[in-house]
């Protein structure tokens, strides 16, 4: 007996006035603010925030918070159109947006009481407070739930104390939504979600990492030594740590799928224009077969990882669930642009190489898309979960 199939869900392609608006917002902003900075960025590492700034003006770093919260009340199809334009100009600025958006003020606004929501969301979503998302540790990455950081409740309060790792915005985030697990014999149903706030006594930022790219972001350690945190900072209930943690990584991948994208379109573009200039034996590069080949198999990539990544916003947006969706655009996403980095060190040769041209920036940023957030082996895992769970229903 075939077991009944779900019909798959539609989405539509087009664009409605308010999206094409923030996109055209971001992709002139984006081309004419952070574009012209991003080799600069890159080169010497800081944070750019003068941008991170002008992005909270623009109202990009509460963009899917309700207008109620300080956001500007837009849907997840309108972030990954912001997300795409700002990575196609600088990775990362793109990712201090990602974390932000869809790793802070998510699940804040998602899980959060309004007591919460009116303390600690309304100023991220103003883009007065920066934020990050800790759950990675040392010893346990793809492995969240072996997560050592302990949870004590001591009172009304709860005592936080480990290390997390690979944190982006750790060094300068005012707000961390942290996970430590409270009962380690109920393995990931023990762990619970805190807000920990910069300057608490004992949270302190331990190593800057030096990184092959995204190199404008800060990736830090973070040490939780007896760190005293009240229930009313606690995010969900107890033991919901976990779902807390998936449910923003669902959410966080889509973004991390159109970072890719905007990526990989920077490769596409950067490779057609010096195509276009580039002359050997007597004539354009784009002239021959072999180019044009590496041109068509990239755009045709660009834009079917594009739609993977709208289609899950747009499950997102309307409430629908959206997992494999999700892991899916990260997955293939990741993939296309690595694969187009790649081809843009090779259309431009031996100047893709070199620093002077932007090809090398775009191959050292894209690979990180394959690895944070998720892996591609563990989006793998969560996408065949996801059918074998929906072949048994």
């Amino acid at each position: 007996m075939v077991a009944a199939v779900a019909p798959v869900p539609s989405f539509d392609l087009a664009l409605n006035d308010e999206q094409q608006l923030v996109q055209r917002t971001a992709r002139d902003w984006a081309r004419e603010r952070v574009l012209p900075l991003a080799a600069e960025i890159d080169e010497t590492g800081e944070v750019p925030r003068e941008l991170v700034r002008e992005m909270a003006q623009l109202g990009f770093m509460g963009i899917n918070v309700p207008e109620r919260w300080g956001g500007a009340g837009l849907d997840m199809v309108a972030y990954v159109l912001v997300m795409e334009e700002v990575n196609r100009a600088c990775a990362s600025t793109g990712v201090i947006l990602s974390t932000h958006v869809s790793l802070a003020t998510a699940p804040l606004a998602r899980f959060g009481t309004d007591a919460q929501k009116e303390r600690f969301l309304v100023p991220l979503a103003k883009g007065d407070r920066l934020g990050c998302f800790a759950l990675s540790e040392p010893a346990s990455g793809s492995d969240a739930a072996a997560m050592r950081t302990s949870a004590r409740r001591d009172g009304s309060s709860w005592i936080l104390n480990g290390t997390k790792n690979f944190i982006t915005n750790g060094a300068f985030a005012d707000i961390t939504v942290v996970f430590a697990q409270a009962d380690a014999a109920k393995g990931h149903h023990g762990i619970v979600a805190f807000v920990v706030e910069k300057g608490a006594p004992g949270f302190t930022v331990g190593k800057l990492e030096k990184k092959l790219g995204i190199r404008g972001s800060d990736t830090a350690q973070l040490h939780f030594s007896d760190v005293r945190v009240g229930d009313d900072h606690r995010l969900g209930d107890v033991g919901d740590g976990f779902k807390v943690a998936l449910t923003t990584l669902d959410g966080g991948r889509i973004g991390i799928a159109a970072q890719a994208v905007g990526i990989a379109r920077a490769c596409l573009e950067d490779s057609l224009g010096y195509a276009k200039e580039r002359e050997a034996f007597g004539q354009r590069i784009a002239d021959f077969q072999a180019i044009q080949g590496k041109l068509a198999d990239m755009a045709t990539e660009i834009d079917a990882a594009r739609l993977l990544t709208w289609k899950a916003a747009s499950l997102r947006d309307r409430g629908e669930r959206h997992t494999a969706e999700a892991a899916m655009a990260k997955l293939f996403a990741s993939d296309v642009a690595v694969r187009a980095s790649r081809e843009c060190v090779q259309i431009f040769g031996g100047y893709g190489y070199l620093r002077d041209f932007p090809a090398e920036r775009h191959y050292r940023d894209a690979k990180i898309t394959e690895i944070y957030e998720g892996t591609s082996e563990i989006m793998q895992l969560v996408i065949a979960e996801q059918m074998l769970a929906g072949a048994k229903a």
